[in-house]
């Protein structure tokens, strides 16, 4: 998508309020080529005012197109809704949960302009823009649990700049994940998507976590920091692929490329993540949440029942 398009500084978006596992042959990274994306389109419930940024600065990120397959959740910016706040990072939006110190989901667009030369940061620190008065992971959080500080929005996506990838390193944006998980299975599924990018596609991404209970490299454990974390039981992630483009959400059909996997947040899973494919119907089930609102009814009604199937 351009973003060299964008007229108006400021849009206002409108926010919508287990899989069985599949053996599938071991392709490249586990896959081949893709095809997804959406833009503008329709959304529901509550509604939040995003400001964008200058249309003049190099390091642009249009926020509203994070959010733009719907808020899964109808998370909004309101503390009273602390276990389903709506944070927008500008490089991604999530909905958080107070409660469980972490977020329930996190989305965001990958496109050819997010992927530069920028290094890992590799800054992890609390989120001191958090409501006064939550709790805020921080560094020293994860030590000694035997679960990776896991990015939900990875840092890979995001090496544009260095304030992009070091975005991705707030500690709301991490999850207690298994290390095979998250060093096999989601890198191989991450770097995937990126190749796709690289290969004139745009991705939409959704990622989340649900349940309790997790088993990292020192065995099961359902929180971690002193019961201030809950240690996830499933990881989860929806990405739709399509060619570079505009009006994204318009060209999203029966045909677009449609990945969704849901996996155990266990140290002992495999690395091929084709072996966690599932529906979006699935997910749905599992959590609780409407992905893909901002479709059209019978289009969610199509593609959110097949599962991939693999391709270049």
């Amino acid at each position: 998508m351009n973003y060299k398009k964008i007229l108006s500084p400021i849009i206002a978006i409108f926010l919508c309020g287990s899989c069985q596992q599949s053996q599938q042959t071991d392709f490249n990274s586990y896959g081949h080529q893709a095809t997804l994306s959406p833009k503008s389109g329709t959304a529901s419930a509550a509604s939040k005012d995003i400001q964008l940024p200058d249309s003049s600065n190099a390091d642009l990120a249009d926020s509203t197109d994070h959010l733009l397959l719907g808020n899964p959740s109808g998370a909004t910016a309101v503390t009273e809704n602390a276990d389903n706040y709506l944070i927008d990072h500008k490089y991604y939006i999530e909905s958080y949960s107070r409660t469980k110190a972490e977020p329930n989901w996190v989305s965001w667009h990958i496109g050819a302009e997010d992927l530069g030369h920028a290094g890992r940061s590799n800054n992890f620190r609390p989120d001191t823009d958090l409501p006064q008065g939550w709790y805020e992971a921080n560094n020293t959080s994860y030590r000694g649990s035997g679960f990776d500080k896991g990015h939900n929005c990875p840092s890979g996506d995001r090496t544009s700049s260095t304030a992009a990838n070091s975005s991705t390193f707030l500690m709301d944006n991490i999850i207690p994940q298994a290390p095979n998980n998250n060093q096999h299975t989601w890198e191989h599924l991450e770097s995937y998507c990126r190749t796709q990018v690289k290969r004139g596609n745009e991705a939409y991404v959704i990622m989340g976590s649900y349940g309790t209970g997790g088993t990292g490299k020192n065995g099961y454990f359902e929180t971690i920091d002193d019961g201030r974390i809950n240690v996830p039981s499933h990881l989860w992630k929806v990405v739709v692929i399509i060619p570079e483009g505009d009006d994204d959400l318009q060209r999203i059909g029966t045909d677009t490329r449609l990945i969704a996997i849901d996996t155990p947040n266990d140290n002992s899973i495999t690395p091929n993540w084709m072996n966690y494919l599932c529906t979006v119907r699935d997910i749905e089930k599992a959590t609780g949440y409407d992905l893909l609102s901002a479709l059209p009814k019978a289009l969610q009604d199509r593609i959110e029942l097949k599962k991939f199937k693999g391709g270049n």
